[in-house]
């Protein structure tokens, strides 16, 4: 992919025309006007949506387009590589806009797997190419697809890494709260009563008019009595006493408590390239003689047949017919394929369906 200098543009090369004209849908849905999109191929050419003259596709067409875009003759050899990608069966497809719209379009493109113009030149290398001859025959259908899968045979050996989050729980000690007892002195008035007793010396005279027995004679002398009067005081004393407890401590509970929450995982879609196993002559042949003469290619129509068979291939759809399966095909190949109509992909899907499940 190159960015002009000139003008805001990017230059973007695509394997094949139907997954650019996927990306120029993209970027007219994204708000980038149609005419300033301007798509060139081999096979199928078009600018803005609109038919143009193959010749377009030689010096005067391309070449001359991005010469005149670039405006310098140091990037005549880029040019050329453009040019050459074309010849070969690759899409170009140049997009000016405004600064915003432009990183808008680089994201698209690299999304769609916009390739690396200058490893594919070094490919190039391989078969002998040094510079581009515009006067070399374009490849024909049939060589374009077999460099292609020359390509993607070179690119084998890559990995692909399966990724998935596990839910690691641990626990931690988090401080919820406590009890702090405090112990103070206070004092409050009490009240009780107490019965105290007293003694009085009480002194009575009586008269007594009676003769003296012998009792009283012995009394005849001097003498004393004392009597001691007593009362009782109350007598005041403390004592202390343990009247309550107050015991402090933990009590230890467990429970369970249920975590929930999402990991994430990658998940590795294998798609069978260049075709649907060992039916992609039935598929051609299908193509040839029920849209050919719509002037659709192939490549149109071959992301369908192959989801049908691979569909087929699907154990969650083993023993089932097609009338059992078609609402959920169609609600799975229209979500992965926005551009397309299943009127017009549900004849092969359904070719490729039946010819895996033998119901053809």
């Amino acid at each position: 992919m190159a960015q002009s200098s000139k003008d805001n543009t990017v230059v973007g090369v695509f394997n094949d025309y139907s997954t650019a004209e996927r990306v120029a849908q993209e970027l007219t849905d994204a708000g980038i006007p149609r005419e300033s999109i301007d798509l060139k191929s081999n096979f199928m050419t078009s600018a803005a949506g609109r038919s143009v003259n193959p010749d377009e596709r030689h010096e005067g067409g391309l070449s001359g387009f991005l010469r005149r875009l670039v405006g310098s003759e140091e990037s005549a050899p880029e040019v050329d590589n453009y040019s050459e990608a074309v010849r070969r069966g690759n899409a170009v497809m140049c997009v000016t806009g405004t600064p915003s719209q432009i990183d808008e379009t680089v994201e698209i493109m690299n999304s769609a797997g916009a390739v690396d113009i200058d490893r594919h030149v070094e490919r190039f290398r391989e078969t002998g190419y040094e510079r581009y001859d515009p006067n070399a025959p374009p490849y024909s259908f049939e060589e374009s697809a077999s460099e292609r899968e020359r390509f993607r045979d070179a690119g084998e050996g890559s990995s692909v890494p399966v990724l998935e989050e596990e839910l690691q729980i641990g626990k931690r000690v988090v401080r919820r709260g406590g009890v702090r007892v405090y112990s103070r002195v206070v004092e409050e008035p009490v009240s009780e009563n107490i019965e105290l007793r007293e003694e009085h010396v009480r002194v009575e005279r009586r008269p007594v008019n009676r003769p003296v027995n012998s009792e009283d004679a012995n009394r005849f002398r001097e003498q004393s009595i004392e009597v001691v009067e007593t009362v009782e005081e109350p007598v005041v004393q403390k004592r202390t006493r343990v009247r309550e407890e107050v015991v402090v401590g933990k009590e230890t509970t467990r429970r369970t408590q249920e975590i929930r929450d999402k990991v994430r995982r990658t998940e590795v879609e294998i798609e069978q390239l260049g075709g649907g196993g060992d039916y992609t002559e039935d598929f051609r042949r299908d193509w040839q003689e029920r849209y050919a003469s719509s002037g659709e290619t192939y490549e149109t129509y071959e992301p369908a047949y192959n989801y049908g068979y691979r569909s087929a291939s699907d154990d969650r759809y083993q023993g089932k017919n097609w009338s059992d399966v078609e609402d959920t095909l169609r609600t799975d190949y229209l979500r992965n394929n926005p551009n397309s109509t299943w009127d017009r992909a549900k004849g092969a899907v359904r070719y490729g369906w039946e010819k895996v499940t033998g119901k053809r």
